[in-house]
C-alpha cells in the first residue's frame, strides 16, 4: 500500500490543501470480472476520467492499519480520517477485519452463478419516487442490490423488491432510523444470507459496534453501552458478513465528485456526502453496471421524502449534506452512461 503523489496534507503553505488532505492511500485493485463494458472503462471517455480513482480503497481491513497510517489519517476527523478514533479503539477493530470477505466487495462471487461477465448492481435509495414504481422485480434481477439507513422493504416489494446484498449506515444513522421508522415497520437491519454489512464510520462508535457484534460481546463503552451483545444483525452474524468503506474513500469522495461551497463556509467541519452518495458512488467504484432507483431527480418536489411515507413529506435539506449537489452529479452521471438512473 502506498499513497497518490500529490500535494502533502500536511503542507502548511496551503491551508486549504492541510484540510481537504487530496492524498490516498493506493490499493493494487484487481477487478472481480472481466467484463468489456465496465464503468472502469467507460469512464476514461468522459469527463469523469481526471476524477475518477481506480486506486483508492473502497474498504477498510486489518492491513489497513500501521502506526504511520493512524499519523496521516489522524489529522482528518469525522468520516474523512481516524481523527475521531483513538489508536487502540482503531487496532483492535480492525484487527479482526482480516480475511478476504472483508477486504473484497463481491466476496461470494466466485460462488454465485452470474449470468454475464458483468456485476450488475441494483443501488436504491429511499426516495419517494419508488413508492408505485412497481420496480421491484427489475430491482431483484440485478446481481447485487445495495439498501441503506431506514430501508423499510416489507409492504413495498413491489416497488423495491425484497433482496439485500448490502447494507451501508453507520451506528448514527442506523439507530436514527429505528426511531424514526419504527412506526412503519423498520426494526432492525436487513438480514439474509447474503446480506453484508458496510459500516461508513464517522466516529468510534461504529468501530465499537463493528466488533462487538463480530465478537458477539457487549459494549461496555460509550454512548451505545450494553449488558448484552448487539443483535441488529442476527444472532448467528459472523465477522465475515461486515465491512468498512476506507476514510480515504469517503474523503476523496467529498473531493472530487461532491466539492461544495459549504467546504468555503462555517459547515465544512460538519459537511459529508450522505450516506447514500456514498453506497451510490461505492457501487460506481466497484460494480460494472450500476443502475439506480430513488435518488433524488429534479422533480424530487413532486413526491415525498421517503417512498414508506404514510403521510406526504417535503424533502428535508440538512447542513451536513449538499443534496442539490447530489442530484446534480446523478444527473451528470447518468447522461455520461456510467450510472442508469430511475426517473420517471
Amino acid at each position: 500500500m502506498a499513497c497518490q503523489p500529490d500535494d502533502s496534507p500536511l503542507d502548511p503553505i496551503n491551508p486549504e490543501l492541510v484540510f481537504l488532505g487530496d492524498k490516498y492511500a493506493i490499493d493494487d485493485y484487481m477487478p472481480q470480472t472481466r467484463c468489456p463494458s465496465s464503468i472502469r472503462k467507460k469512464v476514461l471517455q468522459t469527463d469523469f476520467a481526471e476524477t475518477f480513482l481506480s486506486s483508492v480503497p473502497v474498504l477498510q481491513w486489518a492491513n489497513h492499519f500501521s502506526k504511520a497510517e493512524y499519523e496521516r489519517l489522524s489529522h482528518y476527523r469525522g468520516a474523512h480520517g481516524w481523527g475521531s478514533v483513538s489508536i487502540d479503539v482503531l487496532n483492535e477493530s480492525l484487527a479482526i477485519l482480516n480475511t478476504s470477505a472483508n477486504r473484497l466487495m463481491f466476496d461470494d462471487c466466485e460462488k454465485r452463478k452470474i449470468k454475464s461477465q458483468c456485476i450488475r448492481c441494483a443501488v436504491v435509495g429511499n426516495a419517494g419516487i419508488l413508492n408505485g414504481s412497481k420496480k421491484g422485480l427489475e430491482i431483484d434481477q440485478n446481481d447485487y442490490v445495495f439498501r441503506t439507513n431506514g430501508a423499510v422493504i416489507k409492504g413495498f416489494e413491489a416497488d423495491v423488491g425484497s433482496r439485500t446484498s448490502f447494507y451501508t449506515f453507520s451506528t448514527n444513522t442506523f439507530r436514527n432510523s429505528l426511531r424514526s421508522y419504527a412506526r412503519v415497520g423498520y426494526k432492525s437491519a436487513p438480514q439474509s444470507t447474503e446480506t453484508r454489512y458496510i459500516f461508513l464510520p464517522d466516529h468510534d462508535r461504529d468501530y465499537i459496534l463493528m466488533r462487538a457484534a463480530s465478537l458477539h460481546i457487549p459494549i461496555t463503552k460509550g454512548k451505545d453501552r450494553s449488558s448484552k451483545p448487539p443483535n441488529y444483525f442476527g444472532s448467528n452474524v459472523t465477522v465475515e458478513k461486515f465491512k468498512m468503506y476506507h476514510p480515504d474513500f469517503i474523503r476523496y469522495l467529498r473531493n472530487r465528485f461532491l466539492h461544495s461551497r459549504r467546504l468555503k463556509s462555517r459547515l465544512r467541519n460538519i459537511y459529508r456526502p450522505s450516506t447514500g452518495a456514498v453506497m451510490l458512488l461505492a457501487a460506481l467504484h466497484t460494480c460494472d453496471e450500476v443502475n439506480a432507483y430513488g435518488f433524488m431527480t429534479p422533480d424530487y418536489k413532486k413526491y415525498s421524502d421517503h417512498y414508506y411515507d404514510k403521510v406526504p413529506r417535503r424533502v428535508h435539506f440538512y447542513a451536513n449534506h449538499d443534496l442539490q449537489l447530489e442530484l446534480n452529479l446523478w444527473q451528470k452521471l447518468h447522461k455520461a452512461g456510467l450510472i442508469k438512473l430511475y426517473m420517471r
